[in-house]
């Protein structure tokens, strides 16, 4: 694929919207900024809701890919996961099918396997063809964002690559994190490989950095030109220290998803 130049990047005011709005800039994309917030320092970001579709088609026209960041991104109730992450994404694909953008790099999660076993000592990397096991309404919102983004790529020709983010932070903030950390520079390495690579159709990968701890496979993420350099394993001693070990017996720390799965953190909104 060309290498695009002008991106919409959608969540433009959230957590990973702020970190990429400093870090994909240096790989020569422009970016086009759209958050239902204000942008912060942005007098040029769009102002939108994911529910107007005039909007959203508005913001699409004659972009050469969208990065996908907006949305919910904790547990809320259904019908706030339904409007923000389901009917949301929904709305911007179509948008982006109507102005005939080529590309979507989707904000999937973890959570969209949030029940699967983590791995133990010895046991093989969680592949990227796990069976799905939402954790949560969130991760149950990244399932149909998965589907919705194959559908798009079978009957209408728009490839995605869907991103299962781990945790992107400037540094791990617990012992389970270092197994599924993507340090922000990785994790602008990965969407600049997800937006430059050929011939993706619809390809889902993990988002992470090359972590000694690490509980899934980044084959698919490596074929795409994705060459992480970041390691959590420098912070392992300190957070061990203060948190102690992963225990078997607790379900955050023996599944993927994390605390997800049995006290998941509530949208404040």
């Amino acid at each position: 694929m060309p290498a695009p130049r002008t991106i919409l990047l959608t969540g433009a005011a959230g957590g990973l919207g702020t970190l990429m709005r400093s870090l994909l800039p240096e790989y020569g994309y422009t970016l086009r900024l759209l958050d239902v917030r204000t942008v912060e320092g942005e007098p040029d970001a769009i102002t939108a809701d994911l529910a107007d579709r005039e909007a959203l088609r508005e913001a699409v026209r004659g972009v050469d890919a969208v990065v996908h960041l907006a949305g919910i991104s904790l547990e809320a109730p259904f019908e706030k996961i339904l409007r923000s992450n389901i009917e949301g994404t929904y709305n911007l694909y179509e948008a982006a099918r109507q102005e005939g953008v080529p590309r979507i790099v989707f904000a999937s999660s973890n959570h969209a396997v949030g029940f699967t076993p983590a791995p133990r000592a010895g046991d093989p990397l969680i592949p990227v063809d796990t069976p799905r096991r939402p954790d949560t309404f969130y991760g149950l919102s990244k399932s149909f964002g998965e589907d919705l983004a194959q559908l798009y790529w079978d009957k209408h020709g728009l490839e995605t690559v869907s991103v299962r983010i781990g945790s992107c932070f400037p540094e791990p903030t617990s012992v389970r994190m270092l197994s599924v950390w993507m340090s922000p520079a990785d994790g602008a390495r990965l969407f600049h490989a997800a937006l430059t690579a050929e011939e993706v159709g619809h390809t889902v990968v993990y988002g992470s950095s090359a972590n000694t701890r690490l509980w899934w496979d980044l084959t698919t993420a490596r074929s795409l030109g994705y060459e992480p350099q970041d390691d959590s394993e420098p912070y392992a001693e300190k957070l061990i220290a203060e948190q102690g070990g992963l225990d078997p017996e607790n379900p955050a720390h023996s599944h993927l998803g994390g605390h997800f799965v049995n006290d998941p953190p509530i949208w404040p909104y």
